[in-house]
């Protein structure tokens, strides 16, 4: 009953934030939710050009639900140029103690990268190189999204959804980013927030607190990723006590004279 109830969410916010899917689309959501237990309101996985891409939350996700015994990680200094900001790390995963490990390599460089992480190349070949051997580990035929070189665009939102940033590919102060990168964070927000009936103004204070930022607009994106990944979880498990923390962020009414 449990996946089930997680695979009609599923289906519900696929078909609100890219509209409908085709049959092929539709099964590989209902495989991907009956299999692994992966929810996109957690930000597991994502549709990018009608197709499903995981993420390293969900890999670790399933990586948790299956009891890994832990992940061991190291840079591989030869093949490294840190003069020009190019990182290679070998990942490996150990399914349990006897396990000799699942080995995965990952890369990266300012030519390989989003410009929203230019300059994080080294925690950007890492987390490659992680993907790269959970996949392997759990038999994941699916890519991960912090593996690939460039993003596909993603399916814009179906019409009329309130809080869908324009998607002019421009930032704030007229910087350009890329089409699919952060609007995709603002849509789960914003659907989080109307999903769960969350004050907007309260999630936004909890938001900059959580990352350690004057606003959320200054937070790096993994800080605002990680933030509505464990916004997500708080909302599914225990909605009473997060809006009880969210009420914390409250400010007193002035008092008029």
């Amino acid at each position: 009953m449990k996946d089930m109830s997680l695979l009609r969410k599923n289906i519900k916010l696929s078909r609100l934030l890219w509209g409908q899917s085709s049959k092929n689309t539709a099964q590989s959501l209902k495989e991907l939710t009956e299999r692994y237990f992966l929810s996109i309101a957690a930000g597991h996985i994502q549709l990018l050009d009608g197709k499903w891409y995981i993420s390293h939350a969900g890999l670790l996700h399933l990586a948790k639900r299956c009891r890994c015994v832990g992940i061991r990680s190291s840079i591989q200094i030869k093949c490294s140029d840190p003069l020009s900001n190019r990182w290679v790390f070998k990942a490996e995963v150990f399914k349990s103690r006897n396990c000799k490990g699942f080995v995965g390599y990952g890369d990266a460089d300012p030519s390989n990268v989003s410009p929203l992480v230019r300059g994080a190349e080294m925690r950007v070949a890492e987390t490659r190189a992680v993907n790269r051997a959970l996949r392997k580990a759990y038999g994941i035929g699916l890519c991960s999204m912090e593996e690939l070189g460039w993003t596909p665009r993603a399916i814009e939102p179906k019409s009329g959804v309130q809080g869908t940033p324009p998607q002019n590919g421009t930032g704030r102060n007229g910087d350009h980013h890329h089409p699919s990168a952060q609007p995709r964070l603002r849509d789960r927000l914003c659907l989080l927030i109307r999903q769960h009936k969350l004050d907007p103004n309260l999630v936004k204070a909890y938001a900059a607190d959580y990352c350690g930022t004057a606003s959320v607009r200054d937070a790096s994106r993994e800080l605002v990723e990680a933030f509505i990944n464990d916004l997500a979880e708080q909302a599914t498990k225990d909605r009473d006590a997060l809006i009880c923390h969210l009420n914390s962020y409250a400010k007193p009414q002035e008092v008029h004279s």
